[in-house]
């Protein structure tokens, strides 16, 4: 009975996590473009304009479901649910401290890489379904986009493995820091794992996983959609992209699946490079500010404020930099970013067997 308990709960806890951060992410990305635009953003409802999200989520609530009377009314109905499962999904093995996981797998980094793409299916779904030329439009780009970034994303995160020889998200975790069972030595040289802190995160453990990272933050802005990569949505081109049919609790969804795809692309690249949920305080004489920074509740709060983080900084970026064609997208991703993924591969591979013992 306990066990089907937590099995309800789990599931419960993680779509209330992505409601209530969607619902603080909207407005502060609304107020981080107000400050990057010398405005103020939302200041009507509510004190500072705090429960402007609160009052779309009801408006959307209260909308008519409208198909188009063309639409195919079964791929339609079903692609938001599908978009939005598959990444709602991904959460599933994402560690948020030490050892607490909902589901520890030895595959969880394969895991999450193949439920996320299935998101690709359902975009391409919703476009069709639409039975709208711009909606069409709008999914073959994400999906051309999804598909060609999905390469750099997957080869950066095999340059990270080559190193953890895991695939275990947990095991990768605990691996960066001073609960370590394996020895760990910052840029190959210095052993530090009684020191932990940042330097004992994976970013550091070699000199190119810094460029690995990037290239893996990078890749997943264009995964999640977002600016400078966010043509499959471009207003000015496509009216919406390939939501431009949906409304009401369906558009929800979309929206819902977006911002947690933004939150869990940031906790993946927290996880497998930015320490995960240790902290970054290193241990310094009698100083053991590692020892004391670590920990179920101090894990919990790590792994959050870097992934809020990283979020702020998708947010900073897409009201910073203009939109990219096209071509420029494609060139990004086939003569930049690959390249330079498989180099970082190659690196890796020559860096355990000579360096790492």
């Amino acid at each position: 009975m306990l066990d089907l308990f937590i099995h309800i709960l789990v599931p419960v806890a993680i779509f209330m996590f992505i409601a209530i951060f969607t619902l603080f992410a909207v407005y502060a990305e609304r107020k981080i473009a107000g400050f990057v635009q010398d405005r103020l953003g939302p200041m009507e409802t509510g004190k500072y304009g705090s429960l402007q999200t609160i009052a779309d989520i009801l408006k959307l609530l209260q909308k008519e479901l409208i198909t188009p009377l063309l639409a195919d009314k079964i791929l339609f109905r079903l692609a938001p649910i599908i978009i939005f499962v598959a990444v709602f999904t991904g959460f599933s093995v994402m560690p948020w401290s030490q050892d607490f996981i909902p589901v520890n797998t030895h595959t969880g980094l394969f895991l999450i890489m193949a439920i996320v793409s299935i998101d690709a299916i359902g975009i391409l779904m919703a476009g069709w379904g639409s039975n709208n030329k711009f909606s069409l439009l709008g999914s073959m780009r994400a999906i051309a986009q999804m598909v060609s970034y999905e390469i750099p994303v997957g080869l950066s995160l095999i340059a990270a493995v080559m190193l953890t020889q895991t695939l275990n998200l947990n095991d990768i975790a605990t691996n960066q820091g001073v609960l370590a069972t394996e020895e760990i030595k910052f840029l190959g040289v210095w052993s530090i794992k009684n020191v932990g802190g940042i330097f004992a995160w994976n970013i550091f453990q070699a000199p190119h996983m810094i460029v690995t990272y990037i290239i893996f933050f990078i890749a997943t802005l264009a995964e999640c959609n977002r600016a400078p990569f966010d043509i499959p949505e471009a207003e000015s081109e496509l009216v919406g992209g390939f939501h431009t049919e949906y409304g009401g609790i369906q558009f929800a969804f979309l929206f819902l699946a977006e911002y947690a795809m933004m939150f869990l692309v940031s906790m993946l690249g927290v996880v497998i490079f930015l320490g995960a949920w240790n902290t970054p305080l290193p241990n310094m004489g009698a100083l053991k500010l590692a020892d004391w920074t670590t920990g179920f509740a101090w894990g919990i709060f790590w792994t959050f404020s870097k992934s809020l983080f990283l979020v702020g900084v998708q947010m900073w970026i897409r009201w910073t930099l203009p939109r990219l064609r096209a071509d420029q997208l494609m060139n990004l991703c086939w003569k930049v970013l690959t390249p330079l993924a498989f180099l970082c591969m190659a690196i890796s591979a020559i860096w355990r067997i000579l360096v790492i013992v």
